[in-house]
């Protein structure tokens, strides 16, 4: 591992003057490449999905691991979105003139070197490849043993359009998979890796935030709430709600738990319930909601704070508002936040007092994506408040220099 990092920093350096124009035609050269390399990607994935399914993974999960021509070609189209993004490499974010003449400027570079451990998604590696790439980062990936064939092959097929394209091949590189050892050793990697992004489950993220001694950029975990306020348009709600639950259930921005208020329970759950029945999700509930519908398991406290990813929700009935904003500052993961109301006031106090990444007003929370945003492929959602939150696109992928340029002047 430690001699991949230093061969990523070597590639962190020549990255650092590339054009966009190179970097640009790289990144399309991957897209290229990774549709060409299709078989060869399938290959590795059936593989992947075979051994997981003989070894009981989970529905959802095996759904996040599996590739098909139409998903890698949609991971070649994000690499040609990307390419066609502003770099932000050299932006100027602020700048002035100072009383003493010196000229400042706080300019966008890149990290150098980022770490990415992620479990079995492997359009993760090339979403990950080519932001990094973008932003001027050369990349270290560690993808679970899962996905270690789908992951090995697609890494192959990118290095060589890096390559290719006069950019070196060590800007991409995977890890091994096989031991926790690699893990391990990138965590540990402070003066080789510049930043550690874990992008995961709740114990892949919380192991590496507590054990790294690289910065992290914690991404999130997605225990996200869709509240049905006293005002809502009903249509509207169970829309929504379909919608954030089922649209598809194995990703971080999908609706974990509904909360109604009680003034519209009885009329909204009626419809609810039965819709979500037909839906095939099982619903977790409180008492009011067991009692309002067939097939209602009763929900247990750790049921609201679950993030299944799966057709699984969790329901319940609160009085106010307040409560339910009590309820999400409880289970919710600062996530994505949905609220359902034809209140002006009501939303102003939802958006006001949630604290997560994002809040949405009448929406989905499967929005919360960097493509549906407008930015681009993202490399996750950021869940924690410094450095970035919400989806990272490019910029957040840099950090910032001050140039200070002067005729002589000395400070006296």
């Amino acid at each position: 591992m430690a001699e991949a990092a230093r061969r990523a920093r070597t590639a962190a350096n020549d990255l650092v003057t590339a054009t966009r124009a190179v970097k640009d035609q790289a990144l399309l050269a991957m897209a290229d490449a990774l549709v060409a390399g299709t078989p060869e990607v399938l290959a590795g994935n059936e593989a992947d999905v075979a051994a997981a399914r003989a070894a009981g993974t989970a529905t959802a999960l095996i759904d996040r691991l599996t590739l098909t021509a139409d998903r890698i070609a949609g991971m070649a189209d994000g690499l040609r979105q990307t390419a066609a993004l502003p770099d932000p490499v050299g932006e100027v974010v602020r700048g002035s003139t100072l009383p003493n003449g010196l000229e400042l400027r706080q300019v966008r570079v890149p990290f150098g070197v980022v770490g990415m451990v992620y479990e079995a998604r492997p359009n993760v590696t090339a979403d990950a490849a080519g932001l990094c790439l973008k932003s001027g980062n050369a990349v270290l990936l560690r993808g679970s043993s899962s996905a270690a064939r789908s992951n090995a092959a697609i890494v192959a097929v990118l290095r060589e359009a890096v390559e290719a394209a006069g950019l070196p091949a060590d800007a991409v590189q995977l890890l091994d998979s096989s031991s926790r050892d690699s893990v391990k050793e990138l965590m540990r990697a402070r003066g080789l890796v510049d930043v550690l992004i874990p992008r995961g489950g709740a114990s892949l993220i919380r192991s590496v935030v507590e054990e790294s001694t690289v910065p992290v950029i914690e991404t999130g975990v997605g225990n996200c709430h869709v509240y049905v306020d006293a005002s809502a348009d009903l249509d509207m709600a169970l829309s929504i709600l379909l919608n954030a639950k089922t649209s598809r259930p194995s990703v971080c921005n999908a609706a974990e738990s509904l909360l109604v208020h009680a003034d519209v329970a009885g009329a909204f759950l009626g419809r609810a319930l039965p819709a979500l029945r037909e839906a095939g999700v099982t619903v977790h509930g409180s008492p009011e909601v067991v009692a309002a519908g067939e097939g209602v398991v009763p929900a247990t406290e750790e049921d609201y704070a679950t993030e299944y990813l799966s057709l699984d929700l969790s329901v319940a009935v609160v009085p106010s508002l307040e409560a339910a904003v009590e309820h999400i500052r409880r289970f919710g993961t600062g996530h994505s936040e949905a609220i359902i109301t034809g209140s002006q006031s009501a939303a102003r106090t939802f958006v006001s007092t949630v604290d997560a990444a994002a809040v949405l007003v009448n929406a989905s929370t499967r929005f919360v994506d960097g493509g549906e945003f407008g930015f681009g492929a993202e490399i996750g959602i950021s869940t924690q408040k410094l450095h970035a939150r919400g989806p990272m696109g490019l910029p957040e992928l840099t950090s910032t220099k001050y140039v200070v340029t002067g005729t002589g002047q000395v400070r006296t």
